[in-house]
């Protein structure tokens, strides 16, 4: 009995042998059955996490303001590890952004003439004619800017004639990298700066610019009108309607300085400024000519002007070349 109890069993387990075998066929010789392979537990492939390098790899107020970024406006600490790793320390922007300092000694009294050089930098042939070139060129765009915001025509023109000769002049120079020097490397107004550098990110980010693109002025004014990137934010208007605020373009320049014009109260068909006989209130200011100083009785508008570049010559310089096209132009 015990013999044919064993043979059974003996059968019994060749059977289960065979029935394992015959549930995978096609098993090659050389590949160990699946059920005593012996396999280690998958793991997900790591890649190095963005780290900041560069020039800026060890400046704690640069990793500062990307936590800050990350944090309050959600972006990505690696984009931005990336994005200021690639930026270069522009030495001229800290130079123009830090004069050297006087030592020699104090004049007795001041120089005369500051209005009369300064406004033969704007006030010539070449502006004037440009400007009319550049009103007939884009007539229809300033007269709907002028009708939609009330700003006067000419002084839209005149604007971006001072500020970039209508666009020839509209700076070569990288914003990120500008403005990331002006934060980072200099002192005198790094806050102010360090606060368009985040409105700058913020502007690429809406706008779905390259960061590396945009070029303008050393100290980061962009496009035909030289908005800072907080004015872009506020006052770049879509003046063409493509979907997309670019102040490179003649058409969305124009909207926004009128749009810029309109915000800071100006007052359309209403006067700028006229000669007065002295300096006998608070509406007249002094401007020191060649021939002597000259007075002026200023208006609202000419404060507007102000809000744009606060200088009493630059606002000066607008309404003159304002007039001057205005004049040609008839």
């Amino acid at each position: 009995m015990k013999h044919r109890f064993h043979k059974r069993i003996f059968k019994l387990a060749i059977a289960l042998t065979l029935t394992g075998c015959a549930s995978n066929p096609q098993v090659k010789n050389d590949v160990p059955h699946p059920a005593v392979v012996i396999t280690a537990p998958i793991k997900t492939p790591e890649y190095p996490r963005q780290t900041l390098t560069g020039i800026y790899a060890n400046s704690l107020p640069v990793k500062h303001f990307i936590q800050h970024m990350v944090r309050e406006h959600g972006f990505s600490e690696e984009y931005l590890n990336g994005l200021f790793s690639r930026a270069n320390r522009l030495d001229y922007v800290i130079r123009l952004e830090t004069p050297e300092p006087y030592h020699g000694p104090k004049p007795a009294h001041p120089k005369v003439g500051g209005w009369t050089r300064y406004r033969k930098q704007f006030i010539t042939d070449m502006h004037i004619n440009n400007g009319v070139a550049f009103w007939n060129n884009n007539a229809n765009a300033i007269q709907k800017a002028s009708v939609t915001y009330g700003v006067d025509p000419e002084y839209i023109v005149a604007i971006i004639g001072v500020e970039t000769f209508y666009g020839r002049n509209v700076g070569k120079t990288r914003t990120f990298e500008a403005l990331t020097t002006l934060a980072f490397d200099t002192q005198r107004r790094a806050k102010f700066f360090t606060s368009e550098l985040e409105n700058f990110l913020l502007m690429t980010r809406e706008e779905n610019y390259e960061v590396f693109k945009p070029v303008g002025s050393w100290a980061g004014a962009m496009g035909l009108g030289q908005f800072m990137p907080s004015s872009f934010r506020k006052l770049a208007v879509d003046f063409n309607n493509d979907g997309h605020r670019d102040l490179w373009d003649q058409n969305d320049a124009i909207g926004s300085v009128a749009h810029y014009f309109s915000k800071s109260g100006w007052q359309s068909n209403r006067p700028v400024a006229e000669p007065a006989k002295s300096y006998s209130d608070d509406a007249v200011i002094t401007l020191s000519a060649d021939t002597g100083n000259e007075h002026w009785r200023v208006h609202p508008n000419f404060k507007v002007i102000k809000k744009y570049n606060n200088s009493d010559k630059y606002a000066m310089a607008v309404h003159q070349l304002a007039q001057a096209i205005k004049q040609r132009r008839l």
